[in-house]
């Protein structure tokens, strides 16, 4: 088979809207950080969409694209990979291209039809369902009186869940044996902070003390007030700064969320001295490494200030990512929201494992961060922790 009448016979077959799933797989250059995309239909908003789950070796991105815009899509997953296995409701197709795009194409018969599931056309099964009423929910407005989730406050509900996804996932690191201390910093309005409460003291029957620290002094009495009125016995919210926080010597979950450029680094740092188990972190305005690029390599992307910005952002929390490998967590970039919510949307989620690095591993972050010349403010922090 031709290649380009192999993608003919494909584009027909998506466009019977019949796939059930599918995976493209094998990368052409070994050096592609990303390693697979899995594809599935979904109906959104009452359009037939195909979804594409981009699989990097650390962070997982999505996709939604109409029918008429995949085939552009798939000519450039095509230059990049070898391998499709792909699952319709009557047959099963897998191919296989060859460094010339010689095509090999194998197609099996169902023995029965294969089911087709549009999982957005179904209620998605929050940690937090939608139909309860929660009291803290009803007090933050994001819920009625009545349980019902106001409208205007559905993405921050779905925000609140994904968290609390996180914090589902942390469970075996954090200790059974006494009680757990939790710091969040930069609380704000505190939705994240009251949900981690709830999810962990009053559904998970865990035995916690969480502090939220914020700034905004009219906020924090705020929330001090919903947590009295919510019998929330051990939460409580101070006014203060994060470098100027010096009333724990151990602390088990550091919850940062928008901390604005280094105060990230900040919390960060000190959630390391401290031994923290677990750490959720979302950054900010990632400025300081945006100041420090003057990189002659990189001026076609950094003559662009959006350009700049975007890459100082992404690689400044690869850095964090990778400091924090180096300290003995195991450390991921994950999608914490929709991109169409916000751009601030990577969460970094590190784990204590105490594994010491290699290396390699130490020498490829050193080239990194000297190719970059950069000063990051995390490792000059936790200089005292790196090998």
């Amino acid at each position: 088979m031709e290649f380009q009448q192999m993608k003919e016979q494909l584009i027909t077959l998506f466009n019977s809207k019949s796939l059930v799933q599918a995976t493209i797989s094998q990368p052409r250059q070994k050096s592609n950080e990303l390693k697979r995309i899995r594809l599935k239909p979904v109906e959104l908003r009452g359009a037939y969409m195909i979804q594409l789950e981009y699989q990097y070796e650390r962070i997982l991105k999505h996709e939604n694209i109409l029918l008429e815009n995949l085939q552009q899509q798939l000519d450039q997953l095509f230059e990049q990979f070898r391998q499709m296995h792909a699952e319709f409701s009557e047959q099963t197709v897998q191919i296989q291209l060859s460094k010339k795009n010689k095509v090999l194409w194998k197609s099996d018969q169902a023995s029965s039809t294969k089911q087709i599931n549009l999982s957005h056309n179904r209620k998605k099964q929050y940690l937090l369902d939608e139909s309860h009423l929660y009291p803290f929910l009803v007090r933050l407005g994001v819920q009625s009186e009545d349980g019902q989730i106001k409208k205007q406050k559905y993405d921050k509900f779905k925000q609140i869940n994904r968290f609390v996804e996180f914090i589902d996932d942390s469970l075996a690191h954090l200790p059974k044996d006494r009680q757990i201390r939790i710091l969040d910093f930069g609380s704000g309005k505190s939705y994240l902070t009251f949900a981690l409460y709830h999810y962990l003291k009053i559904e998970k029957g865990f035995n916690i003390r969480v502090t939220g620290l914020d700034l905004k002094k009219e906020v924090i009495e705020e929330c001090n007030r919903i947590a009295q009125d919510l019998h929330y016995e051990d939460l409580e919210f101070q006014v203060g700064d994060i470098n100027d926080y010096n009333d724990e010597t151990s602390v088990d979950m550091v919850v940062t969320l928008h901390a604005c450029d280094v105060a990230t680094d900040m919390a960060l740092a000190r959630a390391v001295k401290w031994g923290a188990k677990v750490i959720l972190s979302v950054p900010c305005c990632q400025h300081e490494l945006n100041r420090q690029l003057h990189v002659s390599e990189l001026n076609i992307m950094t003559q662009h200030g959006l350009i700049k910005e975007r890459f100082a952002a992404l690689a400044t929390d690869s850095i964090r990512a990778e400091i924090l490998s180096l300290v003995g967590y195991e450390t991921q970039l994950l999608e914490f929201i929709d991109m169409e919510n916000t751009p601030k949307n990577i969460l970094i989620r590190a784990y204590f494992t105490g594994k010491v690095p290699t290396h390699g591993q130490r020498k490829k972050y050193d080239e990194f961060v000297q190719f970059l010349k950069a000063t990051p403010f995390l490792e000059n922090e936790l200089r005292d922790f790196l090998n």
